[in-house]
Formats: structure tokens, sequence, C-alpha cells
């Protein structure tokens, strides 16, 4: 009888615990997906607003398609990398700090970034006023790069907009309330579609008509968040413009420099594999079969950044709340979500294969050329569901200057070396450089898995904590408290 009973409250107790785990499982993936749908969904309006750009432009002429294309692949790409880079800080900062309810410094924190983007872009400017002569030196055709040129001084107030748009963006990331800028991406995707058509067929306005739906588009969004964050959106972490966002700028400055080398470290990597491939015998349909491959791995990775995104402020929020036990599930649960995810696309693209590439050519060549590369891409596709989800527990936890030499190493010193040997010296054309990048990536994966796994969290709440109170000022219901009580 008394082991009968043992046994039932041992069976009972597994129950409970398996209840308990299922409801933290399905709270986390409901705090994860408040975080990771909007992202993903204002993601792949974002490059959809890229691709329709595109489209449009490629009715205008081929220069102009050439000159678009290699401005935007190369400068602008280089320039707004930066700028998102340097804008996750934000990230740390304000997923941190809405943690520890430092509410009012989410607002000041937002200023200091806006300075320092601005101050960055002014910077970058000679890039664009100086395109033309640049790719020539680069050895581009004349006709193009003289284009390019003009497309670049178009793209200057473009480059502007990114300064609001990735902190706003990301300030309100901080807050889960980023379903806004989910309805505000649709608002600008459906914008952009009309003024393109507007000023392009019927104006006929051609590049310049392009230029001026991008600018506008950009700048609903802006508008769109500026108006909610100010007229009560945000009530608790904006509290007006403030002459603290000049002072403490330097661990802003610090922080947003290693937080912009991980990413641009990251996002020239795959940009190095298109300039490999530009050498390769035959370079055209083998272009032409990794442009569709990069295509197709470029809308799945808004879903990846989807995830990096909700990896950021899941961590940084419970870091902020002093919660070590809490940043470790929600690594756990994110990471899995993402990898079910895509282990499933995985599947897909293995199953399907060059069959895929029918929706971008009719070229058989080209389609059995992607298809010789889709088991790379279906890798690649797989890969995306874990790698940039630890970028965004490195983001959230503020480990950017780490990251970024992992990146260094992995990707440059292991990754491009291997795939310029197997491409080039074997012999394996372009399936040889993106082997040797996709071990590149492996091997960052691999590093940052043992970085997570072997992470103390008790300690990370401690820096976060030292972090927040060593940059956080007071509020101003904290000033008038202290100035009445005295």
């Amino acid at each position: 009888m008394g082991e009968e009973l043992g046994e039932k409250l041992l069976v009972n107790r597994k129950e409970e615990g398996e209840e308990k785990l299922g409801r933290k499982i399905w709270v986390e993936s409901k705090k994860l997906w408040i975080v990771a749908g909007p992202a993903i969904f204002t993601r792949f309006s974002m490059f959809g607003v890229a691709v329709i750009s595109q489209a449009f432009i490629g009715h205008i002429g081929s220069t102009e398609l050439g000159g678009f294309a290699l401005v935007t692949t190369v400068i602008f790409r280089f320039c707004t990398g930066i700028q998102l880079g340097m804008a996750s800080a934000l990230e740390t900062l304000c997923g941190q700090a809405y943690g520890a309810k430092q509410y009012h410094m989410l607002g000041i924190y937002l200023q200091r970034s806006w300075i320092v983007l601005f101050s960055v872009t002014i910077i970058l400017l000679p890039l664009f006023i100086f395109t033309a002569p640049i790719l020539r030196l680069l050895g581009q055709a004349d006709d193009i790069s003289a284009m390019a040129g003009t497309i670049a001084l178009m793209l200057i107030p473009i480059i502007f907009t990114f300064i609001f748009s990735f902190t706003l963006q990301m300030y309100l990331q901080a807050q889960s309330k980023n379903i806004i800028i989910a309805y505000l991406a649709v608002i600008q995707l459906a914008i952009h579609i009309f003024l393109s058509w507007l000023m392009v067929v019927k104006l006929r306005w051609g590049v310049v008509g392009i230029m001026v739906s991008i600018f506008l588009s950009d700048c609903i969004p802006i508008v769109g968040m500026v108006g909610y964050i100010c007229f009560g959106g945000c009530p608790d972490t904006w509290q007006g413009l403030s002459i603290e966002a000049l002072k403490n700028l330097w661990p802003i400055i610090k922080l947003s420099l290693s937080s912009g080398a991980m990413l641009c470290l990251e996002l020239w990597y795959n940009t190095i594999l298109v300039l490999l491939t530009g050498h390769m015998k035959n370079a055209e349909i083998a272009i032409d079969a990794l442009s569709i491959c990069l295509n197709i791995n470029g809308w799945e990775m808004m879903i990846a950044i989807g995830f990096l995104a909700a990896a950021s402020v899941r961590v940084s929020n419970e870091l902020g709340r002093a919660n070590a036990k809490g940043a470790k599930f929600s690594v756990v649960v994110t990471v899995a979500t993402s990898l079910i995810i895509g282990l499933a696309l995985f599947i897909v693209f293995m199953l399907f294969r060059g069959k895929i590439s029918y929706m971008f050519t009719n070229n058989p060549e080209v389609s059995a050329a992607v298809g010789d590369l889709s088991p790379l891409l279906s890798l690649s596709i797989l890969l995306n569901s874990i790698q940039p989800v630890l970028s965004g527990v490195a983001v959230g936890a503020g480990w950017q200057s780490v990251v970024a030499y992992v990146n260094l190493a992995c990707y440059y010193l292991i990754g491009i070396p291997l795939g310029v040997v197997l491409g080039y010296a074997i012999g394996f054309q372009v399936k040889g450089i993106w082997i040797g990048m996709l071990l590149g990536t492996v091997a960052q994966t691999l590093v940052l898995s043992y970085l997570t796994w072997r992470t103390d969290w008790d300690d990370q709440v401690a820096k976060a904590a030292t972090r927040l109170n060593k940059w956080s000022v007071p509020s101003t219901e904290e000033t008038n408290s202290s100035l009445s009580t005295a």
C-alpha cells in the first residue's frame, strides 16, 4: 500500500512538473512571438520595398538597373550596415533598461543614439559624393559608374532617414511594442508601390521618380512612430527631449562601434561571395544561379532576423530584471523554435531543389545550376535558424565586441580563405567558394554556441546591473522628489 502511494505521488509530481514546464514554454513562446512576429513581417515589407524598386528600375533601362544594383550593393549596403550595426547598441541598452524598470532612460538612450548615428552618417557622406570615381577605380564601366554616381547623390536624403528608422524601431521593440512598426511597414509598402507606379509609369520621371518614392515611403513609418511615441504610446519611456542626451556619450559610442563591427562583418561576408563568383569560369550562369539562391536566402533571412530581434529583446529584458534563469530559458525556447522552422524549410528546399528557380528564370542552364547549388542553399537556411539567434543573444547581453572578433576569425580567416582554395585552387568553382564560406559560418555558430552554453547568467545579470547603474541618470520624478525633500 505504501509503495503504491509513493508511486502515485511520484507520477503526480512528474505530471505537475511537465505541466509547469509546458506552461513556462507557452508563456515564453507568447513573449517571443510578440516580438518575432511583427519583426519578421516588418522585414518582409522592407525587403519588398527594395525588390519593387529594382523591378521598376529594370523597366527603365539596363544602364539604370546596373547603376542602381551597383550603388545599392556596394556603397548603400556598406553604409546602412554600419548604421544598423551601430543602432543595434540601442537593443542592448533599451532592452536592459526596460527590464530594470529604468523607463526614463530609454528615451535618453534613443536621443544619444541619434547623435552618434548622425555624426557617423556625416562621415560616410563622401562615399556617396564620390561614388562614380570610386567605382571607376574598382574597374567598373564608365557609363554604369556615372549612373551609379547620380543615383548615389539621390540616396543621400534616404540614408538620413535610416538614422531615425533603425533607432525608433529598436526603441519600440525593446518594449515589445513593435506591432505598430508592422502596421506602418504595410502602409509603407503599399504607398511605395503606388508612388513607384505613379512616378515611373504615369509621370515618366524615371530613376528620379523611384528615388522620390523611396524617400517618401521611408518617411511614412518615421512619422508614424514619432506620432505614436509623442502622443501617448510610450508615456513611461518618452519624457521629451533631454539635455542628458548630450552627456556620457563615450560609452554609447564604444558599444555602438562594437555593434557596428559585429554586424558589418556579417553583412559584408555574403557580398564577398558574389564578388569572388564574378571571376569564375562561365561567370554569367554562375552569378545568375547564385543571385537566385541568395534572393531566396535573403527572404528566409527576414525570418532569421525576426528571431534575432526576439532573442535580443527577451535576453536583455530578463537580464535587466535580474532574472538569470529567465534569460537562459528564453535562449533555449528561441533557439528551439527557430531551429524547428529552419528544419522544415531545409526539407522543403531539399525536396524541390531546382524547381524553385523557375519562379525567377526560364533558362534551363541557370535552373540546373540552381538545382546543383540547392543542397548548399538548404544548409545555409538551416544555419540561418541558429546563427542569427545566437547573435541576438549576444546583442541582448552586450557581447558585441567579443562576437566581432569571433566573426573576424571565423569568416575572414577561415571561411573566405577556404572558399578561395576550394573554388580556385581545387577547381570546385562557385560550389567551392560557398562550401568554404559555409564552413566559416559553421565555425562561427559552434563558437557562439559554446560561448552561450558556458555563460554564467548570474554574472551577466551583475554586469547588466553595473552598466545600467553607471549610465543611468535620475528621472524627472526622482529629481523633483529630491528637490521637494530638500
